[in-house]
């Protein structure tokens, strides 16, 4: 108690301080004796140290010396005392006619009117289902318990051990000792281990006592398996709050009513100098080591709030519930065995919701969305839903009709294809066919098979149907034998979609999308199709839905239901005209594909791997890869993946523009006189650090002509003040790259006149070109030399020149490069327009060739000598420079 007590000083001192002429005895006493009340008795010491200045502005107020009512002076001192300490309890009242009652020690009592007390104040009595019903109107103590331990076991705690589930009732608890909480707290627990429950701090002796549960109790325990729930009201005070409190955080016992009244563990109502004011003043405090929170003034929560009458009824219902939840579990876990398709995500499944913690579910709605959690958790299929019965239209997957016979006369099977079907030859003999249901277990197949290859003997899978039920696997393949002609797989399909797209319809469209034999338009289809049953969950009012098909597509991708998405989205109103649209865009996109190759294949840095790509992207094409493609912007979208993922090179993309890229336009611009001093600020950044250590950041490589141009500001600006220095720190963190054309002249800043360092050699592929890339014979401006330590510091940002000049200085082992891998892909892009379109592609036309090994630099960035998160490369950076320093002082 160092700590508060050094902290009470303040107040100590205040006390002896002389008090305003001004002030009457009588109010300086009373404040005087105020302040001594609560530094010995207050549980909340600590607190004590903010009433230095609310005691002296007390003390010093010209309101206290005006007020003459002495309730008036008790109610002002309360406000004082109760806003300086944000505590409700702490009153001052002026009762000069108090006579102070001490409550009897209930031990003390002969052991008949202890008898006579326990049972006016605990009720027992057994409902319906076995369930126990306990009113506790008096939390007993440890010294009374002790002194009628048999008669306790043996009418109450016994009888009651027995049921299957129990209501506590503390409604109407507003006494009792705070040491009979730990036996029942033990009472609802397990023997072990043992749990702290509470911590109590007593002032006046300043003293702390922690309550246990206990590994021994007199009566048979009630333990942890079974229902508890606990009643409170806005009376339920004390050590019964310290009981509801500590179950319901123990995940014991769910509280059900109104929020308690937020009492205190010991409150004293003491007298204040030789008067009749009294201040009441809490005493002890209890905080819980399992919430490290009280229940004190803010009362317990419940996890059910309903007004207080109405409690007991609730509680039943609940417990209803809660009885039903073994059994629901079990009844789930059953129809998911017997049906649902992923059979080896049954064990798990199934695992998991037996080990699920229920102890928050109130409700059957809490149950059902408990359940539905669970067992999508571990499932991760959207089909398997459990939830509450809803009394709504529903598609079904399931037909319970007969199946509609198929007429012999060949004009009622003329009058039926009428009304399945509707066909249409559009303008460009565009063919249009309308079909407003399907015959499940016949069209589909067939339909797509019409749509496949005119050579009926190349066998193709289309999907495979798993069907638990039936513990079989189908798969539909194309037939040999079909009546009518094929339509092949060339020409265009174009499957139109809307809401009410649904069934096998919804099937048929995902499988056109699937098979990339056709383009779907229109609106998002209905996702109803899952093929699952339904099952209601015995005795309650949940229903799961259990997929026990499972529709395997010819990737072996599973789909798992939910609406078909377009290739193209628009209204179904609109779909017909988008549709003719699509057509014409397609037409035309074979000739840009190729076209695409050619440019590949034309500027290409490596034109082996060039030849590979464009024969792949015919591919792609001819396999109906771009089905899926409806405009310019989604065609760039693929061709971009495609390109990358064939090539392994991800510089190369497609660019989707209105107007020509400014890429394009080679020439750069040159500044104006006054835009040289914004370039240089906006660009580098300079600083000599301690140690003389340089440091030099610029976040574009410019164009050589640029540097030309600003060469004489540059050199005066940025060089001159960090050339001079012992090491210099190079900060490439932010530099994305730029032009190429500079590098020679920056890497040459670094290497001594003579000789001539050969930096690296560039294939340029588009001019059929080989350059040897040298440092510079002269500089503007002195050179840093080759003997002073240079630092380059990269992050993933880094790439393009920027790479380049940092993989040069590396690799002829003039820098140490500090900080993340790279970008990959070093030097330049051209950027070419495909004939006939606004699409531009951007492809790396140059191979660079090491001068160290005279191999082709590798398009997967920098690695650097010292790897650190960007953020600290900066800091390694400068500890390694002054290991360096220091190691040369010392000679090592």
């Amino acid at each position: 108690m160092a700590g508060v007590q050094s902290a009470l000083l303040p107040l100590a001192i205040l006390l002896c301080f002389p008090l305003s002429s001004r002030a009457a005895p009588f109010q300086a006493a009373l404040v005087q004796d105020m302040a001594q009340i609560l530094l010995e008795n207050y549980c909340f010491p600590e607190n004590l140290v903010g009433m230095q200045e609310a005691i002296q502005q007390a003390i010093h107020s010209g309101e206290i010396l005006q007020i003459q009512d002495r309730k008036t002076l008790a109610a002002v001192l309360s406000a004082g005392v109760q806003g300086a300490l944000n505590d409700p309890r702490l009153a001052v009242t002026y009762e000069p006619n108090y006579v102070p009652v001490w409550p009897l020690l209930l031990p003390s009592l002969p052991a008949e009117q202890l008898v006579r007390l326990v049972r006016n104040s605990v009720k027992l009595d057994f409902l319906e289902n076995n369930v126990g019903y306990l009113r506790m109107d008096r939390i007993i103590g440890a010294g009374t318990a002790a002194k009628l331990g048999p008669l306790l076991r043996d009418n109450i705690w016994n009888k009651v051990a027995h049921t299957s589930a129990m209501i506590l009732d503390l409604r109407y608890s507003t006494a009792g000792e705070l040491s009979g909480v730990p036996f029942i707290v033990s009472f609802f627990s397990d023997p072990g281990p043992l749990i702290h429950i509470d911590t109590v701090y007593d002032r006046p002796s300043n003293s702390t006592e922690e309550l246990w549960t206990t590994p021994s109790i007199m009566a048979e325990r009630y333990g942890t398996k079974k229902d508890l729930i606990i009643l409170t009201s806005k009376r339920t005070m004390g050590a019964a709050e310290a009981v509801a409190y500590t179950l319901k955080h123990l995940k014991r016992a769910i509280v059900v009513g109104e929020r308690s009244a937020g009492g205190s563990v010991k409150v004293q109502k003491i007298k204040m100098a030789d008067s009749g004011f009294y201040i009441t003043v809490p005493v002890a405090r209890s905080v819980s080591p399992i919430t490290g929170q009280s229940w004190e003034v803010s009362g317990v929560a419940p996890s059910v709030n309903i007004i207080a009458k109405d409690a007991v009824v609730n509680a039943k219902s609940l417990l209803a519930v809660r009885s039903a939840i073994p059994k629901a579990v079990q009844s789930i876990s059953n129809i998911i065995e017997r049906h649902y398709a992923f059979m080896d995500r049954v064990p798990a499944l199934l695992y998991h919701l037996q080990a699920a913690d229920f102890f928050l579910v109130t409700s059957e709605e809490d149950l059902a969305t408990k359940l539905n959690q669970e067992s999508q958790a571990i499932s991760e299929d959207p089909r398997l839903m459990i939830r509450l019965e809803e009394d709504q239209f529903a598609f079904s997957d399931n037909k319970d009709s007969e199946d509609e016979m198929v007429p012999d006369d060949s004009a009622l099977l003329g009058t039926l294809a009428d009304a399945l079907f509707k066909v249409e030859i559009l303008a460009d003999n565009t063919g249009y066919l309308r079909i407003d249901s399907f015959d499940d277990s016949f069209l589909e197949p067939e339909l797509v098979e019409r749509m496949e290859k005119g050579d009926v003997l190349q066998k193709r899978h289309f999907f495979t149907i798993f069907d638990r039920i039936q513990n079989r696997t189908i798969q539909y393949d194309t037939q040999r034998w079909i009546t009518g002609q094929h339509y092949g797989s060339m020409r265009g399909v174009y499957v139109m979609t809307s809401y009410y797209t649904a069934s096998v319809g919804e099937e048929f469209a995902y499988l056109m999308q699937s098979l990339h034999r056709g383009t779907v338009i229109g609106e998002i289809t209905s996702g109803t199709l899952t093929h699952s049953k339904t099952f209601q969950v015995e005795d309650t009012g949940i229903e799961i839905t259990v997929p026990f098909i499972n529709f395997i597509d010819n990737n072996g991708e599973f789909w798992l239901g939910g609406g078909v998405v377009p290739d193209a989205i628009v209204l179904a109103e609109d779909a017909v005209g988008h549709t003719h649209e699509i057509i014409e865009f397609h037409r035309g996109l074979q000739q840009l594909i190729h076209q695409m190759g050619k440019l590949l294949e034309t500027h290409y840095a490596i034109h082996e791997v060039a030849l590979k790509v464009s024969k792949v992207l015919r591919a792609k094409w001819a396999e109906g890869m771009y089905r899926s493609v409806v405009d310019l912007e989604s065609l760039a979208s693929q061709l971009t993946y495609d390109l990358q993922e064939t090539s392994g090179d991800h510089r190369i993309h497609i660019l989707y523009c209105d107007v020509e890229p400014e890429s394009m336009r080679e020439v750069p611009m040159i500044p104006t006189a006054e835009e040289v001093g914004y370039i240089i600020n906006a660009l580098f950044k300079i600083e000599v650090m301690p140690g003389n250590v340089g440091y030099l950041r610029f976040d574009m490589m410019i164009d050589m002509e640029v540097v030309k141009a600003i060469g004489p500001q540059l050199i005066q600006s940025v060089w001159d003040k960090i050339v001079n220095t012992d090491a210099l720190i190079v900060d490439m963190r932010y530099n994305t790259g730029g032009y190429s054309t500079a590098i020679p002249l920056l890497c040459s800043y670094f290497f001594d006149v003579e000789p001539l360092r050969h930096l690296y050699t560039v294939f340029d592929h588009s001019t059929s070109t080989v350059t040897e890339v040298t440092t510079l014979p002269s500089t503007l401006g002195p050179r840093y030399g080759s003997l002073k330590d240079l630092y380059i510091l990269t992050s993933h940002m880094t790439g393009s020149a920027a790479e380049a000049f940092t993989r040069t200085m590396m690799e002829l082992k003039r820098a140490v490069v500090i900080g993340e891998p790279t970008v990959g892909g070093s030097l330049s892009s051209g950027t070419y327009q495909i004939p006939g379109s606004v699409l531009y592609a951007s492809i790396p036309n140059q191979v660079v060739l090491s001068a160290v090994t005279g191999k082709v630099w590798s398009l997967s960035g920098v690695e650097p000598d010292v790897i650190a998160q960007a953020t600290d490369a900066l800091n390694v950076a400068q500890r390694i420079i002054a290991a360096r320093l220091m190691n040369r002082e010392t000679g090592k």
